[in-house]
């Protein structure tokens, strides 16, 4: 029978954030088995812990939370990922959901809350914050299509990365690919947006949450 761990990974690039997450969740009994400062380091974590849970921010570099998540569902699938951010857009609720994120917190709610949500993706359930809740459940009963995602999340990965200024070569070092691959998925990024230069791909990336302006 698998015990009920509390264990805990964090990331989140701001070291003074994940201390004070670190603090909170310490205080509610939980165990903060690891800290990281980024997407692949969160991964390299969960790897090592399968922690029950991976607290996650959404706009980390090199790797986001949400691209993240998808890579943590397949290493380890009972941990239960919940997602930090500030975007309230249904859309960014709607794709976390699509990744396998179970819970989805605004950052400018109260502590209480990422607490409250923790506890019940434990439980099996999936948690939103409120105010985006009613139109995320909406747009998923809706009957009509929603969007296809234009760009793989292998693209959205090399995206990021783009508009982070790493060259091909950093790219395919940070993603284990060889320079030729990297530099076939920069290409198959800038037709599939119809985007020829980096100056346009960083404008876009920033409209998509990756970076920030």
């Amino acid at each position: 029978m698998m015990s009920m761990s509390r264990d805990v990974v964090v990331a989140d690039d701001h070291q003074m954030f994940r201390q004070g997450i670190k603090s909170l969740l310490e205080a509610e009994d939980f165990n903060v088995v690891g800290e990281a400062v980024d997407g692949h380091d969160a991964i390299r974590l969960v790897r090592q812990f399968n922690p029950a849970v991976a607290l996650l921010d959404f706009r980390m570099p090199q790797l986001n939370g949400i691209d993240a998540a998808h890579e943590i569902q397949r290493l380890s699938p009972q941990t239960k990922v919940v997602l930090l951010t500030m975007h309230d857009e249904e859309s960014f609720a709607l794709e976390a959901l699509k990744s396998g994120i179970r819970g989805y917190v605004l950052k400018n709610q109260a502590a209480s809350e990422l607490i409250y949500a923790i506890h019940e993706v434990l439980k099996g359930a999936v948690y939103l914050s409120p105010g985006i809740s009613e139109g995320v459940v909406n747009a998923l009963l809706s009957k009509k299509d929603q969007p296809e995602d234009v760009l793989t999340c292998r693209e959205k990965q090399v995206l990021q990365l783009i508009a982070e200024g790493k060259t091909t070569k950093d790219i395919a070092e940070l993603l284990h690919l060889s320079v030729k691959t990297a530099e076939s998925h920069r290409s198959h990024i800038m037709q599939r947006l119809d985007i020829h230069n980096v100056a346009s791909l960083v404008r876009y990336a920033i409209r998509q949450g990756l970076i920030e302006a």
